[in-house]
């Protein structure tokens, strides 16, 4: 229940909000929180039309209202999220008959968008009926516990991990999962990417058949269609490429590279090395630094 008497009263709501100066650590990531609040809207409600400069995620606590945004109006009932964007003219009110109560939280960075798609909105589609669950709502309360006495220990670390936290509890929601753009990527391209991110961490073509979401068979068949190579040609390529950069680039002795693109040890890099590339690794290094 919402304590109407730690909000501040205007002439159209209860509001309890509160304020985010960003450190330079929260504004070097993709997206930060700019401010968090709830509120308890009177009978006259009414915001806009009008713009702001951030994003911001609205969840409807209880009530009814309007929302408008893109010339396109949605209902907003209890447990729908809906979402102002940049910059765009935006609009909504309350049924004076069944006040809405909201909690929200806007944010700023180059990533809120991105973060918005992991739960299914975007500019053309800023609204999602039935989103809000208990734990979400529970989630947002407690972050504003956790800010609201600083001299407690919260910290700019603190604010960013609940922040994430909060987009990582609705995205895993059942009601938002399947609305995530991952579920839309392809599922070959997945893997693909999954090889390119893990090649030296000794993964399977299993492990990345599994991730991918498809049988292992059916997998290996169509990524040498598409690619002209194995799984596991396309992961010892990987390593090998990393292998041949290492030489050149770095200091780092035979068996430090070999632990470095994922082999045991150095007698079985080193074979594969030259298989691959027609040289051991030692005389690779050799005959590239005196190409320099």
């Amino acid at each position: 229940m919402i304590e109407l008497e730690r909000m501040k009263e205007d002439h159209h709501e209860f509001l309890d909000i509160l304020f985010f100066t960003p450190s330079e650590f929260e504004k070097a990531g993709g997206a930060w929180p700019i401010r968090i609040g709830h509120n308890v809207a009177k009978s006259n409600y009414h915001i806009g039309p009008r713009t702001t400069p951030y994003h911001y995620l609205l969840f409807v606590l209880e009530g009814e209202g309007t929302f408008i945004q893109n010339g396109q109006q949605y209902p907003l009932r209890t447990r729908d999220a809906f979402c102002l964007f940049p910059h765009v003219t935006h609009e909504y009110w309350t049924d004076p008959d069944h006040t809405l109560q909201k909690i929200f939280v806007a944010f700023d960075g180059a990533y809120a968008a991105e973060l918005l798609s992991r739960i299914g909105l975007n500019a053309d589609k800023p609204y999602r009926p039935g989103v809000l669950t208990s734990e979400t709502a529970s989630s947002m309360r407690a972050f504003m516990e956790d800010v609201r006495r600083p001299q407690d220990g919260a910290s700019d670390l603190g604010r960013l991990t609940r922040f994430l936290g909060l987009f990582d509890r609705i995205a895993r929601s059942p009601a938002t999962k399947s609305l995530q753009p991952d579920a839309a990527i392809p599922w070959l391209q997945k893997g693909k990417e999954y090889i390119e991110l893990h090649f030296a961490g000794g993964i399977s073509v299993e492990g990345v058949s599994a991730h991918a979401g498809v049988d292992r068979t059916h997998f290996a068949k169509q990524f040498r269609k598409a690619y002209g190579l194995s799984p596991v040609q396309y992961i010892q390529q990987l390593k090998m490429d990393q292998a041949k950069r290492l030489l050149v680039q770095t200091a780092l002795s035979l068996t430090e590279v070999a632990h470095s693109v994922g082999y045991p040890d150095l007698f079985s890099f080193s074979k594969a090395f030259k298989k691959q590339v027609g040289l051991p690794p030692n005389r690779y290094r050799t005959t590239e630094q005196k190409r320099e």
